[in-house]
């Protein structure tokens, strides 16, 4: 019979977020006597929960999970959406399945136990999330320093949810929809895995975040996007979030790990780019030369 109180812990950090993490979990679902009928709950960060959904997803063919995220970014992104995966060959996510939890818990009162950066980290995804929805949400997000945000931080949580919500229900398995999520990401994920590499890891949020300044640039160069809210925005990210570690040396490499992208075709490089605050043009490409100068001006403006 399996042990109800079986407790599986996950070092902290995203490099824990691995191939040899889940099968420690698996490992301690098979000495707990799991079975098909049994149920894991995911809770932690984002972290714990992309790499439990994903254990869940693959053991014995899929058993029940549940998350309940204790960080601004799991609440806000991770835990919701059906999305669970690891991190392989320094690669974010490289692995997992769409998989929906039985049910996510968010509870608020978990985010008074989190630090500025991780508070931060959160943060950044429901900047982008206001990117995908109204000027109005955008100005609300921007419009103060994060500190005196964060008594209001529930209503903006419910509201930027909200938003995710609607894109996954109308594509779960992101065939079309759901890659205007990736606002930001593509760029971001690079930074982030290149900051791994170096063995200096970043804050997901904060990779989502210089990411966010690359591709607004390009949706200012290629869709005309307002260079007055481009520069407010970068202007706020360069004041919480500071400056990612890269050289020019360095965009080859940066190049190079944006071609992994899951969402690209070929060797072609696809942004989620706006056209302005809600206007999301998918599947939009760029030049290695235009990627550059977006790099240029994500250093020029933090």
């Amino acid at each position: 019979m399996f042990n109800a109180q079986c407790v599986i812990t996950i070092p902290a950090g995203d490099t824990n977020k691995s191939l040899d993490s889940v099968t420690h979990v698996w490992q301690s679902l098979v000495e707990g006597k799991a079975t098909r009928h049994s149920l894991l709950v995911n809770l932690g960060g984002g972290m714990v929960t992309d790499l439990g959904g994903f254990a869940a997803s693959t053991f014995k063919r899929g058993i029940r999970f549940i998350n309940i995220p204790t960080t601004l970014l799991a609440m806000v992104d991770a835990s919701v959406g059906g999305k669970t995966g690891i991190n392989f060959g320094g690669l974010k996510n490289e692995i997992g399945v769409f998989r929906d939890a039985e049910q996510v818990i968010i509870d608020t009162h978990f985010l008074q136990t989190l630090d500025r950066e991780n508070f931060l980290s959160g943060y950044a995804e429901m900047l982008k999330h206001s990117l995908l929805s109204t000027t109005a949400e955008w100005a609300e997000l921007i419009g103060s320093r994060v500190e005196s945000q964060e008594s209001r931080v529930e209503s903006q949580l419910e509201r930027s949810v909200a938003v995710k919500e609607r894109i996954v229900l109308e594509d779960p398995t992101e065939q079309g929809l759901r890659k205007t999520l990736n606002l930001g990401h593509t760029i971001g994920h690079a930074l982030e895995s290149f900051a791994m590499e170096q063995g200096q890891p970043v804050l997901h949020g904060y990779a989502v975040a210089w990411g966010l300044i690359c591709e607004l640039y390009l949706s200012a160069i290629k869709l005309g996007f307002p260079s007055d809210k481009l520069r407010q925005t970068a202007s706020f990210i360069r004041q919480h979030y500071g400056m990612p570690a890269i050289e020019c040396k360095h965009y080859d490499r940066l190049l190079a790990l944006m071609t992994h992208d899951k969402k690209n075709m070929g060797d072609t490089i696809n942004f989620t780019l706006l056209a302005d605050i809600g206007q999301v043009r998918l599947n939009q490409v760029a030049t290695r030369d235009e990627i550059c100068e977006a790099l240029d001006f994500l250093r020029e403006a933090i």
